[in-house]
């Protein structure tokens, strides 16, 4: 792939050293954060402008859904850090559709459908939901956007595979952290663990030969979710705001994409296994319930509120 080093974004600046990776990913966390504060600076004049923007959370209380929309900006600022031409259009492209249709399921919802079952079984029965099409919509971008990426298989089936496996992790990854957005502070909590989790295997598993410019690309990513996070974390764990399906699905396909572009091929067949098998559980099983039961989760889920 040609023009992976090409950058118009002076924070896209920096060299594939470690420290040209560090500068990067402090100037895309940088950017995250003033567009993202610029973003909720409007939020008392906004919450009062359009209703739809204030929704009563799991204790009955106004909560402002601007977060989401603040997020998304804030990520996609650190994605114009990403460098090279094929990899910045990849990660706009998913980050960008995902807190889209976020939003459109936030803020334009149709139906009473919730979950994966219910959205899908309103699709079977011909309606489509707003829901219906986050849940098709989102992968089908990831998919393709990660088509961009994984081009390093030397057949067309190992390319389609890995875009396959790649794009089910960026969309599971955004529906996973929608899914735990039921609590103040829980899916921002969980990203940065996400997010943590994959850096500690990028440096066990460096990603050589796989993508060009993935390190670089991927501490942008890293940064710019760690800068969105910290400027919205205070008033999300204080219950005054949440990061809905936008912001939610915005920073899950954002770290989800991190693993697209650095992980191996069974690699990212085991994270699509757990993703695939954490959304099945949430059909049954309550995410919120097994936190609260679960010492250490527990402790951990409400930490700062």
């Amino acid at each position: 792939m040609t023009g992976l080093r090409e950058s118009a974004a002076p924070w896209a600046a920096g060299g594939s050293t470690v420290r040209g990776r560090a500068l990067r990913a402090a100037l895309s966390g940088l950017a995250a954060a003033v567009v993202a504060a610029g973003v909720m600076q409007a939020r008392s004049v906004a919450d009062a402008r359009w209703p739809r923007l204030v929704r009563e959370n799991h204790a009955g209380r106004p909560v402002s859904l601007l977060e989401g929309p603040a997020a998304a900006a804030g990520l996609l600022a650190a994605a114009v850090g990403v460098p090279g031409g094929a990899v910045k259009t990849a990660a706009l492209t998913a980050v960008g559709t995902a807190g889209a249709l976020g939003s459109v399921d936030d803020f334009a919802e149709t139906g009473s459908s919730k979950g994966l079952r219910g959205h899908l079984g309103a699709l079977a029965r011909g309606r489509v939901t707003t829901g219906a099409v986050k849940v098709i919509g989102i992968p089908v971008v990831s998919v393709l956007a990660c088509g961009l990426l994984r081009t390093e298989a030397a057949s067309l089936r190992g390319r389609l595979a890995d875009a396959v496996l790649a794009g089910g992790v960026v969309a599971g990854t955004a529906n996973l952290l929608n899914l735990l957005d039921l609590r103040p502070g829980r899916a921002l909590k969980a990203g940065a663990l996400m997010a943590a989790g994959q850096s500690a295997l990028d440096a066990v598993s460096p990603a050589r030969g796989r993508i060009r410019g993935a390190a670089d690309a991927s501490a942008a990513l890293c940064g710019g979710a760690a800068g969105a996070t910290a400027v919205l974390l205070r008033d999300d764990l204080g219950g005054s705001t949440m990061l809905g399906d936008a912001g939610a699905n915005a920073l899950g396909a954002a770290i989800g994409l991190r693993s697209a572009l650095t992980a191996s091929r069974p690699r990212l067949a085991c994270e699509l296994a757990v993703l695939a098998a954490l959304t099945l559980a949430s059909e049954r099983v309550s995410f919120t319930r097994v936190i609260e039961k679960t010492p250490g989760l527990r402790e951990l889920d409400a930490l700062g509120r």
